[in-house]
């Protein structure tokens, strides 16, 4: 069961730009907006691809890295499995 976001932190996540190195805040912004999808079964360019259509993603896509992917993806899955 995911835990609902307050109305702050949605304010928070939608109103700021994101940027490869802010991971916690990526996961967070991905929990929102794909409520439905275990981080687990998702490969490192579909998170890539997952990331750069979030709309408030402002960073360079060529700037991405493995690590950074894995941290985002162990992140989230991480957060969702926190009651």
């Amino acid at each position: 069961m995911q835990r609902p976001f307050d109305c702050a932190a949605h304010l928070f996540l939608t109103h700021m730009a994101l940027y490869w190195d802010a991971t916690y805040a990526i996961a967070l912004a991905l929990m929102e907006a794909y409520p439905g999808r275990d981080p687990v079964e998702i490969g490192l360019g579909e998170l890539a691809h997952m990331v750069e259509t979030l709309p408030s993603f402002s960073d360079d896509p060529a700037l991405v890295t493995e690590r950074i992917l894995q941290d985002i993806q162990i992140t989230w899955y991480e957060e969702k499995a926190t009651p």
